[in-house]
């Protein structure tokens, strides 16, 4: 009996130990749906690397983003691994804020990343962060109510037959709104969506010489339009809508159609969560015959700070989650419709996948029609689709967001949220040195 206890106790004393020795990497990162998967299947990454603990902080987008630049410029280090996207990457690389990825294992291929996405998260050829998913926008759509309403959504439609589409399928009374859009104040929220919006409309944020472009027609045309569609078919509460009340309201019957990224396909055609799985089809972002369709082009990443001690044990992680063989363990626990999407070329090129997946093709046909360099029917100074990439569009992008919710909400006219952007941004780019 004493020897079992010793024996007993000297174990213990070794587990103690080993956790006393284990690195502890803290990863911040969205409370989207497929992070949220990958923190439930992280059992397989420490069961490979039992010498690292992971540490989560889970948060909604906007605070996400406030929180992760403060640390980082701040050289706050609370973080080793931050979920970062599109925009920051080549701002925060080209400041040093970010270390190269240049140690993700022999098997990791990095040449496997779509083109598009992996020129977006890289700097003078370097990757800096490594795409979780990828995704551009997207229309999704109840067949049913569109059959209901005597009409075929067309793989590429135009914004008037969105219009048209939702005055058809509004029901209030069945508790069916024809359209939902975000409407949450936000640079990465409604204004995602409302820049890429604007682009098919032939507005710009800014023209060649960095002036500020919410005075001419077409942002007006392009916020008059958004405003008086939801108010006429869109949901209650618009303006507090995100990408994740919208999915709620989606996969519980509530939307004829929503506009939005291409990740969302996997989860409203999920029997699991959605009322609706086996009716939903799926088009690209409208137009309107300008040559300029009103999708954006995003991938959320992982990356790591410039200031971690633990650069190691993060590059791990980050090869780990982001890897073919995480896209595997997802199929194997999920089934493949669920692997995180647009990130690699041979998830697109699998038979099982493309069985899986319906909304494959479109997802990739979107991804690859959007132009960061040349975003705009107009030209402009700037790179990036639904934001433009200056430090300063954080900031701005935010409040102008702020004021376009305002109008959505009916608390401001759209002349008014105009002028105010126009002031905002003059302000900005003066301040910014941008224009005199």
């Amino acid at each position: 009996m004493k020897l079992r206890t010793l024996t007993l106790g000297l174990l213990s004393a070794s587990a103690f130990a080993f956790a006393a020795h284990a690195e502890s990497i803290t990863i911040a990162t969205v409370n989207n749906g497929d992070m949220v998967r990958m923190q439930k299947l992280t059992d397989d990454f420490t069961a490979k690397n039992p010498d690292i603990q992971l540490q989560w902080v889970t948060l909604e987008e906007n605070v996400l983003r406030e929180r992760v630049t403060t640390d980082i410029a701040t050289k706050g280090g609370q973080y080793d691994v931050m979920t970062i996207g599109t925009y920051e990457v080549p701002i925060w690389a080209k400041q040093s804020w970010l270390l190269p990825l240049d140690k993700l294992g022999d098997d990791y291929d990095v040449k496997d990343i779509i083109p598009a996405i992996a020129g977006g998260l890289s700097v003078d050829g370097t990757l800096y962060a490594a795409p979780f998913y990828g995704e551009s926008s997207f229309v999704m759509y109840r067949k049913d109510l569109m059959e209901k309403a005597g009409l075929t959504m067309p793989d590429a439609p135009t914004w008037d037959f969105i219009k048209q589409a939702a005055d058809k399928m509004t029901d209030r009374a069945s508790g069916v709104n024809g359209v939902c859009l975000r409407g949450k104040a936000g640079w990465g929220e409604n204004m995602a969506f409302l820049t890429a919006m604007s682009n098919s409309f032939g507005a710009r944020w800014f023209d060649e010489n960095w002036k500020p472009q919410f005075d001419q027609p077409e942002w007006k045309n392009t916020l008059q339009f958004y405003v008086d569609l939801m108010k006429a078919n869109g949901p209650e509460g618009a303006s507090s809508n995100g990408f994740n009340e919208n999915l709620a309201l989606f996969q519980q019957g509530k939307c004829g159609m929503w506009i939005d990224a291409t990740v969302a396909a996997s989860f409203v055609s999920d029997p699991k969560n959605s009322t609706v799985a086996d009716k939903v089809g799926y088009a690209l972002a409208p137009d309107n015959g300008l040559g300029k369709r009103g999708n954006w082009l995003w991938a959320w990443s992982l990356a790591i700070p410039a200031g971690t001690q633990k650069a190691d044990a993060a590059q791990k992680f980050v090869s780990w989650a982001t890897s073919k063989a995480y896209a595997e363990l997802v199929a194997s626990k999920e089934g493949w419709a669920n692997v995180p999407p647009g990130t690699r070329t041979s998830l697109y090129n699998n038979p099982e996948y493309q069985k899986a997946a319906p909304f494959a093709k479109m997802t990739l046909d979107s991804i690859n029609a959007a132009d960061p360099t040349h975003p705009t029917v107009k030209p402009v100074p700037y790179v990036g689709v639904q934001f433009v990439a200056i430090p300063e569009f954080q900031g701005l992008g935010t409040t102008v967001g702020q004021l376009f919710s305002a109008a959505l909400a009916g608390q401001t006219s759209v002349d008014d949220a105009l002028k105010q952007a126009q002031d905002a941004a003059t302000a900005t780019m003066t301040e910014g040195g941008y224009i005199q």
